[in-house]
């Protein structure tokens, strides 16, 4: 209980407070968490436990990628080290070859470039929407059985590529399932695998138009801009619809996890303002969706411009190089044809294409990302 002293005139003053003890300076140094000693330790604990994995990193990815710039500067064969100094240095020619030098290298390059070019374009919003879409049917609260279902939508991204790739040839058959479905329709279906007519040169055609003389006279890295246009080829149709029906569960599930954490007040807010559902949808829940939109597109584009498993078990790169691919073409060229440093070239111009490219999608999505 304080004690009061009396003033002058006669009202109780309360006395001062006790000076607080000092600390003593040992306890100081060593307590709070920003304290040089414990901080030096946690960082050193901290360094500890990511070792094993900044090892791993620089051992299996650093070094390896290192390893494919000198190679693609040199002209090796595979028969010996490439650190043998018994290689011969080139230079910038494998990418001379690829960007500037008329011949087969370059052809089959920017033939490759825009196979993929078209398969990108059709797989990425296909995915896309085809993902949102599972997820937004999943996520309903009416539907029963909802993990059946969502189990059923991932399985053929967890099932082995080569074996739907299989499964997909004897689909895709002259006499396949889907040329039979096609003929309950009255249409004649294609030999898918072996049909190297673009689409899009087909329905030119069939409209009536035919190539224009600028077109075809004018080049653009070796092919004419008639070239160019062809669209994808009736087999690189067939690998679209096998890569967008194994990609999209994956990220169905992306798309599911954001709805499964957007805020209901907003929902209600807006269902109390009258809003229908597809005004929900288009006004509310899509643009809180953006971030992942913009994760599952940078996703996306990524992957398919790596595209390789279905192209080497479908085609091959066949019919005419109409599924060639800048990732099967690296492969044929460093182990079918024994020019490794050019291969490594094309990977590491695949590399910077992918670079440029997400870069572009990341400034043009820049508004849906910082959302």
């Amino acid at each position: 209980m304080k004690q009061t002293a009396p003033d002058p005139t006669g009202v109780p003053v309360a006395a001062p407070p006790a000076p607080a003890r000092p600390r003593s300076p040992r306890k100081m140094a060593g307590s709070g968490s920003g304290t040089p000693g414990r901080s030096a330790r946690e960082n050193g604990a901290g360094w500890l436990f990511v070792a094993p994995a900044l090892v791993a990193l620089f051992v299996f990815l650093v070094v390896p990628a290192a390893l494919a710039l000198y190679v693609s500067l040199l002209d090796w064969d595979g028969t010996y080290s490439p650190l043998s100094g018994d290689a011969p240095f080139v230079g910038l020619d494998n990418y001379t070859q690829l960007l500037s030098e008329d011949g087969l290298a370059r052809t089959d390059f920017m033939t490759s470039v825009r196979n993929t070019m078209y398969f990108v374009l059709l797989v990425v919003p296909l995915q896309t929407f085809l993902a949102l879409f599972l997820a937004v049917v999943v996520n309903n609260r009416v539907l029963r059985g909802q993990a059946f279902f969502r189990s059923v939508f991932y399985f053929p991204s967890i099932t082995s590529s080569v074996a739907i790739s299989v499964v997909f040839l004897f689909l895709f058959t002259g006499t396949g399932t889907v040329n039979g479905l096609l003929r309950t329709v009255g249409i004649d279906g294609p030999n898918w695998f072996t049909d190297s007519r673009g689409v899009l040169h087909e329905l030119l055609t069939t409209a009536g138009i035919g190539a224009p003389g600028v077109l075809q006279d004018t080049t653009l890295g070796g092919l004419s801009l008639w070239d160019w246009l062809s669209g994808p080829s009736v087999a690189m149709t067939a690998i679209i619809a096998l890569v967008v029906w194994t990609t999209s569960g994956t990220y169905m599930l992306l798309f599911l996890a954001a709805l499964q954490n957007l805020p209901d007040n907003v929902q209600e807010a807006a269902l109390v303002d009258g809003a229908g559902w597809w005004q929900r949808f288009t006004r509310v829940t899509v643009p809180m969706l953006m971030p992942t939109v913009f994760l599952v597109t940078t996703l996306g584009l990524i992957s398919t411009w790596q595209v390789f498993d279905q192209v080497y078990v479908m085609s091959q790169g066949n019919p005419a190089k109409t599924t060639l691919t800048p990732a099967y073409l690296s492969y044929q060229q460093s182990f079918a044809e024994g020019s490794y440093g050019l291969g490594a070239a094309i990977a590491f111009m695949l590399f910077l294409l992918i670079v440029v490219l997400t870069s572009l999608q990341r400034w043009l999505l820049r508004d849906g990302r910082n959302q």
